[in-house]
């Protein structure tokens, strides 16, 4: 008998709706990437720790879906539990800050960014260099080590305000005792490594990109298998088999062409769909008929275009 089968209407509606909600959430998968830059980011905040300025940092770069920002805040949720379990009584203490470059940043935005994270009132007329004091001031105090900055592809050096925004995070790097992770689209081809500042980023960071996960080889097919098993082991239906997703693996990499984003995305819609359904299972007739992004849907649209028709036997 399932679980719901004893519960009242009301009971039953709330039941349903926890288990969405739970489906609703990331899993987080400790892919290549996540355990490359957890390993990293610990070495460059130790190597870092009695530097006064130059602070070495890595950057997380790869396309759209890759899992940029769920990589690099992995490093940052084990340096906040290794903090609480050092010292679980102390106070006062916040070991990582996690900050998104807006779009079209000025210095002064980026600093307000820092600032509202941080809880720092922001008078009308308070200034960028004000804010930016009371910024590294109280970072120092709060003893922060690791910085997280999303979205920094919005930071364009080919613009006068891009570049003093750049200017402005490479100012905070230098005057905070921390490790900077810095994540975005496609680094490798963004002015951020072109010219005088390009090459100084390119002199204190490390890049680590962020694919989607292919296929081709043994290794590959092994790893793509084990985000797969991850993502259903998760799920939360009644009447799923297990290894049903896993024996799909090759039909879910190419429905999703390997990104980590879609996947998971189409899982957790089929698994919120299956419960909303009743059915309790994820099958292959319901992961098709789930609409994923306009890039995954497109590529999946030529792949099948390309592909050659099927010849008759005779007769």
């Amino acid at each position: 008998m399932e679980p719901d089968a004893k519960l009242d209407p009301e009971e039953l509606d709330s039941y349903q709706e926890a288990r969405k909600d739970y489906h609703s959430g990331s899993v987080i998968v400790a892919t290549p990437t996540i355990r490359k830059v957890v390993t990293t980011g610990r070495k460059r905040i130790v190597l870092n720790r009695h530097q006064i300025s130059a602070h070495r940092g890595l950057i997380v770069s790869g396309s759209s879906g890759t899992g940029k920002t769920t990589t690099i805040t992995q490093p940052g949720r084990n340096v906040e539990q290794l903090a609480r379990r050092r010292n679980p009584a102390a106070t006062g203490r916040l070991p990582v800050v996690f900050v998104t470059v807006p779009p079209a940043a000025t210095p002064k935005m980026l600093a307000v960014e820092f600032a509202r994270f941080l809880g720092i009132p922001l008078p009308h007329r308070m200034s960028r260099v004000e804010i930016t004091n009371a910024v590294c001031d109280l970072l120092a105090k709060l003893g922060t080590t690791l910085v997280l900055v999303d979205e920094i592809h919005n930071l364009d050096l080919t613009t006068r305000y891009g570049a003093e925004a750049s200017d402005q995070l490479k100012y905070l790097s230098d005057r905070i005792a921390a490790t900077f992770v810095p994540a975005g689209l496609n680094f490798e081809t963004s002015t951020l490594f072109q010219g005088t500042r390009g090459a100084q980023t390119t002199g204190r960071y490390s890049v680590i990109p962020s694919r989607p996960f292919g296929r081709r080889n043994r290794r590959s097919r092994e790893e793509w298998q084990s985000v797969v098993g991850t993502l259903e082991q998760s799920l939360r239906l009644h009447r799923h088999r297990p290894g049903t997703l896993l024996a799909l693996d090759a039909c879910l990499h190419d429905r999703t062409s390997g990104v980590i984003g879609s996947i998971s995305q189409l899982i957790r819609e089929a698994a919120i769909e299956a419960i909303d359904s009743g059915s309790e299972r994820i099958t292959k007739r319901l992961l098709d008929s789930i609409e994923l992004d306009h890039t995954v849907e497109e590529a999946r649209s030529q792949k099948n275009t390309r592909k050659p028709a099927r010849r008759r036997k005779a007769a």
